[in-house]
């Protein structure tokens, strides 16, 4: 059975360097994207198993709006996201998956790099 591959999207190197490194010790094949536009280009070409996605890169809002552009595409809206960010701690308000967050999981920055592990593995039946 080939390896499953997971997207990360995220402007942090430092934070997907060590997320990549967890995700490859439990067999996964890891790709890496530091902007929603890039993550979006990648997604279509590779077709990964999962994707994890930040919300605040270059602007407050990006990872929202990568979410939506992945889930209005055709060739990638059946991917599972699971949103890793630390908007919440920011604003006011809660944020959780619906029609304006299309992802499947929410989970909330600082997160261990093996519990985003197990998110994952749950996401794919692994």
């Amino acid at each position: 059975m080939d390896p499953k591959k997971v997207l990360l999207i995220d402007d942090d190197a430092d934070l997907v360097a060590l997320n990549r490194g967890a995700l490859e010790k439990h067999g996964y094949v890891v790709d890496a994207a530091y902007n929603g536009r890039q993550g979006i280009e990648k997604a279509k070409a590779a077709k990964p198993d999962a994707i994890v996605l930040d919300v605040m890169m270059s602007t407050n809002s990006e990872g929202f709006d990568t979410a939506r552009a992945l889930r209005k595409d055709a060739a990638t809206k059946g991917i599972p996201l699971i949103m890793l960010t630390s908007v919440n701690s920011t604003v006011p308000f809660k944020f959780e998956p619906d029609e304006f967050l299309p992802v499947d999981r929410f989970l909330e920055k600082p997160l261990r790099a093996e519990e985003l592990v197990r998110h994952v593995g749950e996401m794919l039946g692994a």
